[in-house]
Protein backbone atom coordinates (compact mmCIF):
# COMPACT_ATOMS: atom_id res chain seq x y z
CA UNK A 1 0.00 0.00 0.00
CA UNK A 2 1.36 3.37 -0.88
CA UNK A 3 1.20 5.85 1.73
CA UNK A 4 1.30 9.39 0.27
CA UNK A 5 1.66 12.08 2.66
CA UNK A 6 0.80 15.79 1.47
CA UNK A 7 3.11 18.46 2.64
CA UNK A 8 1.84 21.40 4.85
CA UNK A 9 2.18 24.30 2.86
CA UNK A 10 2.59 27.80 4.45
CA UNK A 11 2.44 30.56 2.29
CA UNK A 12 5.52 33.37 2.89
CA UNK A 13 2.84 35.98 3.66
CA UNK A 14 1.68 33.99 6.18
CA UNK A 15 4.81 32.60 7.20
CA UNK A 16 5.78 36.54 7.63
CA UNK A 17 3.01 37.51 9.67
CA UNK A 18 3.62 34.95 12.23
CA UNK A 19 7.26 35.78 12.01
CA UNK A 20 6.29 38.93 13.28
CA UNK A 21 3.32 37.64 15.89
CA UNK A 22 6.18 36.12 17.77
CA UNK A 23 8.63 39.27 17.18
CA UNK A 24 5.72 41.05 18.70
CA UNK A 25 5.68 38.71 21.99
CA UNK A 26 8.54 37.05 22.53
CA UNK A 27 11.47 39.09 21.33
CA UNK A 28 10.40 42.31 22.16
CA UNK A 29 8.82 44.21 25.02
CA UNK A 30 5.97 45.51 22.43
CA UNK A 31 3.40 44.87 24.46
CA UNK A 32 4.81 46.79 28.21
CA UNK A 33 5.22 49.75 25.87
CA UNK A 34 3.64 52.75 27.72
CA UNK A 35 2.62 54.31 24.41
CA UNK A 36 1.36 51.91 23.14
CA UNK A 37 -2.41 52.77 23.51
CA UNK A 38 -2.29 55.71 21.53
CA UNK A 39 1.07 55.48 19.67
CA UNK A 40 -0.90 55.72 16.03
CA UNK A 41 -2.43 59.11 16.67
CA UNK A 42 0.95 60.29 19.09
CA UNK A 43 4.32 59.71 20.85
CA UNK A 44 6.37 62.49 22.75
CA UNK A 45 9.70 62.05 24.30
CA UNK A 46 10.24 65.09 26.12
CA UNK A 47 13.35 64.18 27.64
CA UNK A 48 15.07 64.28 23.49
CA UNK A 49 13.61 68.34 23.46
CA UNK A 50 16.27 70.72 22.62
CA UNK A 51 17.55 74.37 21.78
CA UNK A 52 17.46 73.99 18.36
CA UNK A 53 14.52 71.85 16.27
CA UNK A 54 13.01 70.70 13.15
CA UNK A 55 9.83 70.07 11.90
CA UNK A 56 8.61 68.00 8.78
CA UNK A 57 6.39 65.48 7.58
CA UNK A 58 6.78 62.01 6.41
CA UNK A 59 4.56 59.59 5.31
CA UNK A 60 4.42 56.33 7.29
CA UNK A 61 1.96 54.07 5.81
CA UNK A 62 0.12 54.12 2.39
CA UNK A 63 0.48 57.31 2.16
CA UNK A 64 -0.79 59.01 5.39
CA UNK A 65 1.37 61.60 6.32
CA UNK A 66 2.31 62.15 10.17
CA UNK A 67 4.31 65.34 11.39
CA UNK A 68 7.65 64.94 13.01
CA UNK A 69 9.59 66.93 14.96
CA UNK A 70 13.50 66.44 15.85
CA UNK A 71 16.30 67.71 17.75
CA UNK A 72 19.39 68.69 15.11
CA UNK A 73 21.82 67.75 17.84
CA UNK A 74 21.37 64.22 17.32
CA UNK A 75 21.77 64.88 13.68
CA UNK A 76 18.70 61.93 12.80
CA UNK A 77 20.43 59.56 15.39
CA UNK A 78 19.54 58.20 18.79
CA UNK A 79 18.03 60.87 20.90
CA UNK A 80 16.52 62.68 17.94
CA UNK A 81 12.73 62.01 18.44
CA UNK A 82 11.17 64.62 20.10
CA UNK A 83 7.45 63.89 18.90
CA UNK A 84 5.49 62.14 16.06
CA UNK A 85 1.74 62.95 15.44
CA UNK A 86 -0.53 61.43 13.23
CA UNK A 87 -2.01 64.11 9.93
CA UNK A 88 -0.41 67.67 9.47
CA UNK A 89 -3.85 69.62 11.08
CA UNK A 90 -2.45 72.23 12.77
CA UNK A 91 -4.87 72.01 16.03
CA UNK A 92 -4.62 68.29 16.47
CA UNK A 93 -0.36 68.54 16.13
CA UNK A 94 -0.56 71.40 18.83
CA UNK A 95 -2.68 69.49 21.06
CA UNK A 96 -0.30 66.51 21.38
CA UNK A 97 2.72 68.39 21.15
CA UNK A 98 1.40 70.54 24.24
CA UNK A 99 1.94 67.35 26.87
CA UNK A 100 5.86 68.40 26.50
CA UNK A 101 5.94 70.81 29.30
CA UNK A 102 5.75 74.51 28.63
CA UNK A 103 9.14 75.16 30.73
CA UNK A 104 10.81 73.01 27.77
CA UNK A 105 9.32 74.26 24.89
CA UNK A 106 10.06 77.64 25.60
CA UNK A 107 14.01 76.65 25.88
CA UNK A 108 13.38 76.16 22.39
CA UNK A 109 15.47 79.24 20.48
CA UNK A 110 15.34 78.14 16.39
CA UNK A 111 13.25 75.57 14.66
CA UNK A 112 13.63 74.75 11.11
CA UNK A 113 10.55 74.34 8.57
CA UNK A 114 9.19 74.37 4.99
CA UNK A 115 6.95 76.77 3.87
CA UNK A 116 3.63 75.29 4.82
CA UNK A 117 1.33 78.08 6.71
CA UNK A 118 -0.05 74.66 9.02
CA UNK A 119 4.12 73.99 10.20
CA UNK A 120 4.73 77.90 10.89
CA UNK A 121 1.54 77.67 12.89
CA UNK A 122 2.52 74.73 14.71
CA UNK A 123 5.96 76.48 15.52
CA UNK A 124 4.63 79.40 16.70
CA UNK A 125 2.14 77.87 19.36
CA UNK A 126 4.21 75.19 20.37
CA UNK A 127 7.69 76.86 20.62
CA UNK A 128 6.61 80.46 20.94
CA UNK A 129 10.32 81.59 21.88
CA UNK A 130 11.83 80.17 18.64
CA UNK A 131 13.06 81.55 16.01
CA UNK A 132 11.63 80.47 12.74
CA UNK A 133 13.77 79.65 9.90
CA UNK A 134 12.76 78.45 6.31
CA UNK A 135 14.59 75.71 5.20
CA UNK A 136 16.83 77.21 2.07
CA UNK A 137 16.60 73.94 0.08
CA UNK A 138 12.46 74.41 -0.12
CA UNK A 139 13.19 78.02 -1.35
CA UNK A 140 15.50 76.91 -4.56
CA UNK A 141 13.57 73.63 -5.17
CA UNK A 142 10.79 76.42 -6.06
CA UNK A 143 13.10 78.35 -8.35
CA UNK A 144 14.44 75.14 -9.61
CA UNK A 145 11.03 73.85 -10.57
CA UNK A 146 10.08 76.54 -12.15
CA UNK A 147 12.81 76.49 -14.40
CA UNK A 148 11.81 72.60 -15.10
CA UNK A 149 8.95 74.24 -16.50
CA UNK A 150 9.73 76.14 -18.86
CA UNK A 151 12.03 73.12 -20.37
CA UNK A 152 9.20 70.48 -20.15
CA UNK A 153 6.61 73.32 -21.99
CA UNK A 154 9.70 73.60 -24.73
CA UNK A 155 9.43 69.95 -25.02
CA UNK A 156 5.62 69.18 -25.25
CA UNK A 157 6.14 71.95 -28.03
CA UNK A 158 9.12 70.12 -29.80
CA UNK A 159 7.52 66.79 -29.49
CA UNK A 160 4.21 68.45 -31.69
CA UNK A 161 6.61 69.45 -34.11
CA UNK A 162 7.80 66.06 -34.73
CA UNK A 163 4.70 64.84 -35.12
CA UNK A 164 3.48 67.11 -37.67
CA UNK A 165 6.58 66.25 -39.45
CA UNK A 166 6.19 62.46 -39.01
CA UNK A 167 2.15 62.86 -40.06
CA UNK A 168 3.31 65.18 -42.97
CA UNK A 169 6.15 62.26 -44.23
CA UNK A 170 3.53 59.47 -43.95
CA UNK A 171 1.19 61.59 -46.45
CA UNK A 172 3.95 61.54 -48.86
CA UNK A 173 4.80 58.08 -48.32
CA UNK A 174 8.22 59.25 -47.17
CA UNK A 175 10.40 57.91 -44.29
CA UNK A 176 10.35 60.81 -41.45
CA UNK A 177 14.71 61.41 -40.26
CA UNK A 178 14.93 64.12 -37.59
CA UNK A 179 17.26 66.69 -37.43
CA UNK A 180 20.01 65.92 -35.28
CA UNK A 181 22.04 68.51 -33.60
CA UNK A 182 26.31 68.83 -33.42
CA UNK A 183 25.88 66.56 -30.43
CA UNK A 184 23.80 63.74 -31.77
CA UNK A 185 20.58 64.79 -29.95
CA UNK A 186 17.81 65.84 -32.10
CA UNK A 187 15.90 68.27 -30.69
CA UNK A 188 13.31 66.60 -28.58
CA UNK A 189 16.01 64.38 -27.51
CA UNK A 190 18.07 67.46 -26.12
CA UNK A 191 15.44 68.57 -24.62
CA UNK A 192 14.95 65.52 -22.71
CA UNK A 193 18.18 64.80 -21.41
CA UNK A 194 19.02 68.19 -20.32
CA UNK A 195 16.37 67.72 -17.13
CA UNK A 196 19.55 66.89 -15.00
CA UNK A 197 22.15 69.26 -16.41
CA UNK A 198 19.40 72.20 -15.25
CA UNK A 199 19.65 71.07 -12.02
CA UNK A 200 23.89 70.89 -11.31
CA UNK A 201 25.84 73.97 -11.60
CA UNK A 202 28.16 74.62 -14.27
CA UNK A 203 31.28 73.57 -12.33
CA UNK A 204 29.33 69.91 -11.96
CA UNK A 205 29.18 69.76 -15.72
CA UNK A 206 30.58 66.50 -17.15
CA UNK A 207 32.20 67.84 -21.11
CA UNK A 208 29.03 66.21 -22.71
CA UNK A 209 26.76 68.02 -21.00
CA UNK A 210 28.30 71.26 -20.69
CA UNK A 211 27.78 70.44 -25.03
CA UNK A 212 24.23 69.64 -24.16
CA UNK A 213 23.51 72.91 -22.23
CA UNK A 214 25.57 75.17 -24.87
CA UNK A 215 23.31 74.14 -27.73
CA UNK A 216 20.06 74.47 -25.30
CA UNK A 217 20.57 78.14 -24.41
CA UNK A 218 21.39 78.50 -27.70
CA UNK A 219 18.23 77.58 -28.77
CA UNK A 220 16.17 78.60 -26.21
CA UNK A 221 17.10 81.76 -24.48
CA UNK A 222 15.03 81.63 -22.23
CA UNK A 223 15.82 78.70 -20.61
CA UNK A 224 19.43 80.22 -20.06
CA UNK A 225 18.24 83.06 -18.39
CA UNK A 226 16.15 80.74 -16.02
CA UNK A 227 18.63 78.49 -15.44
CA UNK A 228 21.28 81.45 -14.27
CA UNK A 229 18.45 82.81 -12.39
CA UNK A 230 18.10 79.85 -10.51
CA UNK A 231 21.92 79.75 -9.70
CA UNK A 232 22.19 83.15 -8.57
CA UNK A 233 19.39 82.09 -5.80
CA UNK A 234 22.09 79.17 -5.07
CA UNK A 235 24.82 81.15 -5.11
CA UNK A 236 23.41 84.01 -2.67
CA UNK A 237 22.85 81.24 -0.24
CA UNK A 238 26.07 79.47 -0.28
CA UNK A 239 28.07 82.88 -0.63
CA UNK A 240 26.61 84.77 2.25
CA UNK A 241 27.02 84.50 5.71
CA UNK A 242 26.11 88.33 6.93
CA UNK A 243 22.18 88.81 6.61
CA UNK A 244 21.84 92.29 5.49
CA UNK A 245 24.13 91.36 2.47
CA UNK A 246 21.91 88.61 1.75
CA UNK A 247 19.24 91.01 2.30
CA UNK A 248 20.17 93.43 -0.43
CA UNK A 249 21.45 90.63 -2.97
CA UNK A 250 18.20 88.88 -2.40
CA UNK A 251 16.08 92.53 -3.12
CA UNK A 252 18.58 92.77 -6.88
CA UNK A 253 17.78 88.82 -6.79
CA UNK A 254 14.11 89.47 -6.68
CA UNK A 255 13.82 92.29 -9.21
CA UNK A 256 15.88 90.61 -12.14
CA UNK A 257 13.11 87.82 -11.72
CA UNK A 258 10.63 90.46 -12.09
CA UNK A 259 12.05 91.82 -15.26
CA UNK A 260 12.53 88.57 -16.72
CA UNK A 261 8.71 88.18 -17.01
CA UNK A 262 8.72 84.76 -16.10
CA UNK A 263 5.00 83.77 -14.70
CA UNK A 264 6.54 80.15 -13.97
CA UNK A 265 8.89 82.00 -10.97
CA UNK A 266 5.35 84.09 -9.62
CA UNK A 267 4.77 81.48 -7.33
CA UNK A 268 8.52 81.58 -6.00
CA UNK A 269 8.64 85.21 -5.79
CA UNK A 270 5.45 85.32 -3.86
CA UNK A 271 6.61 82.62 -1.47
CA UNK A 272 10.05 84.80 -0.72
CA UNK A 273 6.99 88.05 0.11
CA UNK A 274 5.26 85.78 2.61
CA UNK A 275 8.50 84.22 4.30
CA UNK A 276 11.17 87.34 3.79
CA UNK A 277 11.97 87.36 7.60
CA UNK A 278 11.91 83.66 7.89
CA UNK A 279 13.98 82.96 4.79
CA UNK A 280 16.67 85.74 5.99
CA UNK A 281 16.72 84.05 9.45
CA UNK A 282 18.47 81.35 7.48
CA UNK A 283 21.97 83.49 7.20
CA UNK A 284 22.26 84.23 11.44
CA UNK A 285 23.23 80.40 12.11
CA UNK A 286 22.68 79.14 8.22
CA UNK A 287 20.21 76.34 9.94
CA UNK A 288 18.86 74.09 6.81
CA UNK A 289 16.29 70.82 7.55
CA UNK A 290 19.03 68.49 6.51
CA UNK A 291 18.94 66.40 9.73
CA UNK A 292 15.31 66.13 9.75
CA UNK A 293 15.52 65.14 5.78
CA UNK A 294 18.17 62.90 6.99
CA UNK A 295 15.47 61.37 9.37
CA UNK A 296 13.27 60.72 6.76
CA UNK A 297 15.16 58.52 4.64
CA UNK A 298 16.04 56.40 7.12
CA UNK A 299 12.38 55.98 8.16
CA UNK A 300 11.77 55.20 4.61
CA UNK A 301 14.79 53.34 4.31
CA UNK A 302 13.71 51.13 7.29
CA UNK A 303 9.97 51.22 5.90
CA UNK A 304 11.71 49.45 2.84
CA UNK A 305 13.27 47.15 4.89
CA UNK A 306 9.86 45.83 6.79
CA UNK A 307 8.36 46.16 2.99
CA UNK A 308 5.95 48.61 4.36
CA UNK A 309 4.21 49.10 7.20
CA UNK A 310 1.65 46.51 8.48
CA UNK A 311 1.25 47.81 11.76
CA UNK A 312 1.55 51.15 12.33
CA UNK A 313 2.24 50.63 16.39
CA UNK A 314 4.39 48.17 16.28
CA UNK A 315 6.60 50.35 13.78
CA UNK A 316 6.62 53.22 15.61
CA UNK A 317 7.86 50.94 18.40
CA UNK A 318 10.81 49.84 16.50
CA UNK A 319 11.41 53.33 15.26
CA UNK A 320 11.22 54.69 18.94
CA UNK A 321 13.68 52.18 20.06
CA UNK A 322 16.17 53.49 16.74
CA UNK A 323 15.84 57.00 17.71
CA UNK A 324 14.14 58.26 20.41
Amino acid sequence: MLLIVTPLVVSSESTERNSNDNIKKHLSSFNAWAPREHAHQWIVYPENMGTHLSIDEVALSQGELYTIVTNKKFKGKKGSLVAIVAGTKADKVIEHIRKIDSKKRSCVKEITLDMANSMKLISKRCFPKATQVTDRFHVQKLALEALQEIRIKHRWEAMDFENQLILQAKRENQTYIPELLANGDSVKQLLARSRYVLYKSREKWTENQNERAQLLFGLYPDIKTAYYLSQQLRGIYNNNNDKHIAMTKLAHWYRNVEESGFKNFNILLNTITFNYRSILNYFDNRSTNASAESFNAKIKAFRSQFRGVRKIDFFLFRLSNLFA
